[in-house]
């Protein structure tokens, strides 16, 4: 027996109803967080909606049995957008199922290679700083849904920064309704998670905010009817022009979503307390395992699949502690799909809203914050320049000037420091 196998072996001896609950509770949570921004992460691809809630369904089982960091949620991603959209704006419903089957090829090549154990590499200062950037991130895209102000301009700006100006802009038009049931899904999850770290905090916020808004009166925009239904069978042919439009897309696509899912992996590693690198097999395996996960989306039509780290922390928050959360958060999304989409599709969007903007503002690590003065030089800026990045630009390019930073240092302390080194006198 390999030792994985083991210590999944000893895990599940100790596995009991808390256990379970905790799973329960972390992926119930997870599948309301990733209905609507499964949706709107479809939408702004030009594919159809229900597509992107599928992501999750039809790759959670297959990440469940194969990943290495059990908790690590899966799903649509705004990193993956630009590439997907040019793809179906190129070639409809095929041009983006072939773009992620051949990116799910090249993450599984990435396995076969071993590159995955490279990008471990990464300092723990850019990880934190890529942690909350990404929270930072997920509280002001929020903003404009608790203000109620959401427009068009503010969901189409061309960075976080652009989009926190657009709200600022609109700050006097705030109405009371969504700034309420936002502000109540951020206090009640607050005080639930310091009452119990096991208590399901977002889910006691999102079940207040459902309360008041009925004993209010408040007709806020809601989640809406959702279409259920297995997606069939993407139809598509492969022409020579692929090999000058798919493939550079394709390989884009992979290395982008293979930096999200590794950085996102260590980043819900440090919020579970452990603070030791991922096993350079781990590392490996995670992608083979998303690649696989992805290659039978990608058959659908569906986006391709990377670590979320809001519905990943939501799991935590929630305390899961097993892959089996995982496979859970799928099974809600199926049977809010079939079942009950007519009781979920009322949940207002500004209550949704505070739980993704709760789970930013718990990704910010205000500990590390306390402890910049205390930092070295390159560990501050790497820290600095990770966050502020990933708000300015996109996530990977963040990860990349980050890591920049120790890459001057290394060269100013051999190159241009020796040379500026006075030279000791020798006394003959």
């Amino acid at each position: 027996m390999s030792p994985f196998a083991r210590r999944r072996l000893a895990r599940a001896k100790g596995y009991g109803w808390p256990g379970f609950l905790g799973d329960c509770s972390g992926g119930a949570i997870a599948a309301l967080i990733a209905l609507p921004y499964g949706l709107a992460m479809a939408s702004l691809m030009g594919l159809p909606p229900v597509l992107g809630v599928f992501t999750s369904i039809l790759t959670a089982p297959v990440i469940a049995a194969l990943g290495r960091n059990p908790v690590l949620i899966g799903g649509t991603a705004s990193a993956t957008v630009p590439f997907i959209a040019l793809a179906v704006r190129g070639q409809g419903l095929g041009g983006a199922a072939k773009v992620s089957i051949v990116a799910s090829v090249i993450m599984m090549g990435f396995c076969v290679i071993r590159l995955g154990r490279h990008i471990t590499r990464v300092p723990h200062a850019v990880v934190t700083g890529f942690s909350c950037g990404i929270g930072a991130m997920m509280l002001i895209s929020q903003l404009d849904t608790i203000l109620g102000v959401d427009s068009t301009a503010t969901r189409s700006a061309g960075s976080t920064l652009m989009q926190l100006a657009a709200v600022a802009e609109r700050i006097g038009s705030t109405r009371l309704a969504p700034l309420l049931l936002g502000m109540v899904v951020m206090v009640a999850a607050t005080l639930a998670a310091r009452w119990s770290s096991r208590a399901p905090a977002p889910l006691i916020g999102v079940a207040l905010a459902i309360v008041l808004a009925n004993l209010m009166g408040f007709h806020e925009r809601e989640i809406g009817a959702l279409r259920a239904g297995l997606p069939p069978f993407v139809g598509f042919s492969w022409s020579p022009q692929d090999v000058l439009t798919v493939l550079p897309s394709g390989f884009a696509l992979a290395f982008v979503s293979s930096v999200n899912i590794l950085i996102t992996s260590r980043v819900v590693e440090h919020f579970r307390g452990r603070h030791q690198r991922m096993k350079t097999s781990d590392a490996d395996a995670e992608l083979g395992a998303y690649g696989i996960a992805n290659l039978c989306a990608g058959m659908f039509g569906a986006p391709l699949s990377v670590g979320i780290p809001a519905r990943s922390l939501a799991v935590v928050r929630c305390g899961g502690t097993t892959r089996v959360a995982n496979l859970l958060h799928a099974v809600f999304l199926a049977a809010i799909l079939w079942v009950g989409s007519g009781v979920v599709g009322h949940v207002p969007l500004p209550a949704l809203a505070g739980v993704t903007a709760w789970m930013g503002l718990c990704l910010l690590d205000w500990s590390t914050w306390r402890r910049l003065p205390k930092m070295s030089r390159a560990d501050a800026a790497a820290f600095l320049v990770t966050a502020l990045s990933v708000l300015a630009v996109n996530a990977v390019l963040a990860v990349a000037l980050g890591c920049s930073i120790y890459a001057l240092r290394g060269a100013y302390v051999r190159w241009v420091k020796p040379a500026g080194r006075v030279p000791d006198l020798q006394i003959d």
